[in-house]
């Protein structure tokens, strides 16, 4: 079987059946092809040429879950603006910044140009589609509202991003100042106690027991850092190997997480947020509620929900209803509870759940701006509780040198 030809683009500029005046862009093997292939669609080629390539070329990026909801928003906007959904991915293909996502989106294209629906062309490319995505665009397809149900993918993957964002700076804070914090104290150990220690012994006093223990930690470090190194590097290593490939270590870390103050009560309100809202868009959409926990699930964010959701969906699968399903789990907020009764009650379940979803949202806003908060006079202790101490332990044998010459 022969390799396909690389695509080559062609700009020309002509006229159409009407004599007006036309132009545009075709891809084409070679430019035989692109000729042929306009004078069979009824224009007259006046000019023509090889497209030429753009000075700064872009570079190779990874597809980010921000790239997904991007597109699912511009092709919900295409497909509602009555654009064919092949032009629409040519359109928003070719006019991404990422030349990996260009290529995904072209080759979609190119499956449903074979005869594929949407959905298996998504199917195909799973590693970036997950299944709710999947699921969602063939119930739209089935049903004859894909644009409809693209803007609630759209919707749900950018409050989604904005969630995880948040759930980011809360958890990045901390983080970067213990690290900053933890790469200031090694450098003053190592490069700067040692020149305040060599000063130290041509004094000939006794040093201050504060003053001593410092300089036996410089000392220390200077002699054995590549230990504290090891070990650091050794952690994170380790972290990363279980954090893969143990789910034992991932229920603990995830049960650990959510028992934080403050950080798991984000956390918390973060997976319930996720819930409600996957839920509800799958609800909207028409999917079997057994079928959409399986979904909703694996869009939790944390293993304690996902393992709640999969129990409930057991559960449900039997002829419970949701609500006493949920009671029975034991994580979820009486509110929650009671708003998913009313939904059940009343056949409004997508829009009982898309309020709860929007109130945890605003509550994990108002808890990550609290956290900041909070920090920031933490941080101002821990720092100067760090880089003051060790420059007040360097200082003590000048003030007391000071004090015996007065």
């Amino acid at each position: 079987m022969a390799e396909p030809t690389e695509q080559i683009d062609f700009v020309w500029a002509g006229t159409d059946k009407n004599k007006k005046k036309t132009g545009g862009q075709i891809s084409a093997k070679n430019e035989i092809s692109a000729k042929t292939e306009l004078r069979r669609q009824g224009y007259r080629v006046i000019k023509f040429k090889k497209k030429p390539k753009p000075l700064f070329t872009k570079k190779m990026q990874a597809i980010t879950p921000g790239d997904i909801a991007i597109f699912a928003r511009q092709l919900a906007t295409m497909l509602k603006a009555g654009v064919p959904l092949v032009q629409s991915f040519d359109i928003v293909g070719k006019g991404h910044d990422n030349p990996s996502m260009e290529a995904l989106l072209l080759g979609i294209k190119a499956d449903i140009e074979g005869g594929d629906t949407l959905a298996e062309a998504l199917n195909k490319k799973s590693l970036y589609f997950d299944e709710l995505f999947c699921n969602l665009v063939a119930a739209g397809e089935q049903a004859g509202v894909l644009e409809t149900l693209l803007d609630k993918i759209a919707t749900y993957k950018e409050k989604t991003e904005s969630m995880k964002k948040k759930i980011k700076k809360a958890l990045t804070y901390p983080i970067a100042v213990i690290v900053v914090a933890f790469i200031v104290t090694t450098i003053l150990l190592i490069f700067v106690v040692p020149v305040f220690s060599d000063m130290f012994k041509s004094f000939g006093a006794d040093l201050p027991a504060f003053t001593k223990m410092v300089v036996s930690m410089s000392e220390w470090m200077q002699e054995w850092w590549y230990i504290v190194v090891g070990i650091v590097v050794g952690c994170v290593y380790t972290f990363g190997y279980f954090k893969k490939r143990s789910k034992a270590f991932n229920h603990f870390l995830d049960k650990t997480m959510l028992k934080l103050p403050i950080v798991g009560l984000i956390l918390n309100k973060s997976a319930v947020a996720r819930f409600a809202r996957t839920l509800a868009t799958m609800s909207a959409a028409g999917v079997p509620l057994v079928e959409a926990l399986e979904s909703v699930a694996g869009a939790c964010g944390n293993i304690i929900y996902t393992e709640a959701v999969l129990k409930m969906r057991e559960e449900v699968a039997t002829g419970q209803r949701l609500q006493y399903a949920m009671q029975q789990a034991n994580i979820w907020p009486n509110m929650v509870i009671q708003m998913v009764a009313i939904g059940e009650e009343s056949g409004a379940m997508d829009t009982m759940l898309l309020k709860v979803a929007d109130f945890f949202d605003e509550e994990v806003d108002n808890l990550v701006d609290n956290l900041s908060s909070l920090m920031e006079p933490i941080i101002m202790v821990i720092l100067g509780i760090l880089v003051g101490g060790l420059i007040v332990a360097m200082y003590l044998p000048i003030f007391k040198m000071g004090a015996a010459i007065s």
